[in-house]
């Protein structure tokens, strides 16, 4: 999950004898660090031929997350372009889920609206 400059010098040592070994792994660690980029950099103009390379490559498990990426291809592209984040909504709506499911079965909702106020 680290980025490969941030590497120990001997992690990166044991990375590039894998990807050497198995040209599998060399392949699918290059299509996940293009789409890392894409991530990071919002370079969402790239999904297209993003997905139609891991879709000829032979590697089944990512071409099937490709392929699914295609049926909701704007959005994702959206995600991958725009600046604009759910990040904030997504945890305050985490945090009433867990909130939820620790009282659940025991209280009103009375009780349970008084918690999620208290929470904050």
């Amino acid at each position: 999950m680290t980025h490969p400059e941030h590497l120990r010098d001997e992690d990166a040592g044991k990375l590039h004898r894998l990807r050497e070994r198995d040209p599998e792994l060399d392949r699918l660690t290059l299509h996940v660090r293009k789409f890392a980029v894409m991530m990071t950099a919002r370079h969402g103009d790239r999904l297209e031929d993003w997905i139609t390379e891991v879709e000829r490559d032979s590697l089944a498990p990512l071409a099937g997350f490709a392929r699914n990426l295609r049926r909701d291809f704007d959005a994702v592209r959206n995600g991958l372009s725009l600046p604009h984040s759910s990040g904030a909504v997504e945890g305050s709506i985490n945090r009433l889920k867990m909130l939820k499911r620790q009282m659940f079965g025991r209280a009103s909702l009375d009780l349970l609206r008084k918690r999620v106020l208290l929470a904050r």
